[in-house]
C-alpha cells in the first residue's frame, strides 16, 4: 500500500480562511510539505501551522532560485525543473513507505501554484486528491470590497510578467482584470494600464486578508514597491448603480 498525495490550498493569507477540509487534511497527514524561498520562512506553513500535530514529518522544499536569474533563460528553467524533479523524488519516498503527504499551497493548488509541478509528476503513480483553497484574487477583492464583474462582463487574469504591449492589449479587450505576479513588474504594469486607459480604475491590494493588508487606488500609490502578496484589480461592471 502506498501513501496518498494531497495538495492543500491554504488560502490567501488569513488562517481563518482555511477550509474545514484543508484543516482535516493537514492534521491527518503523516508528512506536511511546503515551499519557501531559500533562507525565508514558508508563508504556507505560517498560515497552516496551527493545525500541525506532534510527530508529523515536515519537508521544506526551498526554491534554488526565484528572481536571481531571468525566467526566460535556459538556466532558470533547467534549475527549476531539476528542483521539482528532486522534490517529487523526496515525496515519492514517503509515499512508497505508505505515508500520506499533504503539500501546502498558498491560494489554490491548481491556480498558479507550485504544487502543480509535483502533481503532474506524482499523481499518475499514487492516489492523489486536491483540496481547493480561496484564491488570492478572491481574497483581495473581498478585502477591498470591490465588485469586479457582473452579467456578461469578461474577467481576464494576467501575470504581470507579460510584456507591456501584451498587457495593454489584453486590458483593452476585457471588462474586469486581475493582474498577479507584481513585484518588480509593477512599474511596467502601471504603464500598461495607462496605455490601455485603465489606470484610474485600477486598485492596488497588498497582503489582502492579512492583518497588515492595505488597499489604494493604484494612481495614488507613489512608489513602485510591491511585495510578493500584492495584486492589481481592474473592475468591470460599468453599469453599476
Amino acid at each position: 500500500m502506498t501513501g496518498k498525495l494531497i495538495g492543500v490550498g491554504t488560502g490567501p493569507g488569513d488562517p481563518d480562511l482555511l477550509t474545514l477540509k484543508a484543516i482535516r487534511a493537514i492534521a491527518g497527514a503523516d508528512v506536511v510539505a511546503y515551499f519557501a524561498k531559500r533562507g525565508n520562512a514558508s508563508n504556507a506553513r505560517a498560515i497552516a501551522a496551527g493545525h500541525f500535530r506532534p510527530g508529523q514529518i515536515e519537508e521544506a522544499l526551498d526554491y534554488p532560485v526565484t528572481t536571481e536569474i531571468d525566467r526566460h533563460e535556459a538556466a532558470y528553467r533547467d534549475t527549476l525543473q531539476s528542483f521539482y524533479a528532486a522534490a517529487a523524488g523526496r515525496l515519492a519516498g514517503h509515499l512508497d513507505a505508505g505515508r500520506s503527504v499533504a503539500v501546502l499551497s498558498e491560494g489554490d493548488p491548481l491556480f498558479y501554484g507550485s504544487y502543480m509541478h509535483l502533481h503532474v509528476r506524482l499523481a499518475p503513480h499514487y492516489p492523489a486528491e486536491v483540496v481547493p483553497g480561496v484564491t488570492a484574487m478572491s481574497g483581495c477583492w473581498s478585502a477591498a470590497g470591490l465588485p469586479l464583474v457582473q452579467g456578461d462582463d469578461v474577467l481576464t487574469v494576467l501575470p504581470g510578467t507579460l510584456e507591456r504591449g501584451e498587457l495593454a492589449r489584453r486590458l483593452r479587450d476585457t471588462q474586469g482584470a486581475v493582474i498577479m505576479k507584481l513585484g518588480r513588474n509593477l512599474p511596467k504594469v502601471r504603464l500598461a494600464l495607462a496605455d490601455a486607459g485603465r489606470l484610474e480604475e485600477a486598485v492596488y491590494v497588498e497582503r489582502g486578508t492579512m492583518a497588515d493588508g492595505a488597499t489604494a487606488r493604484l494612481s495614488d500609490k507613489t512608489d513602485d514597491d510591491a511585495p510578493y502578496f500584492s495584486i492589481v484589480l481592474v473592475p468591470g461592471w460599468s453599469a453599476r448603480p
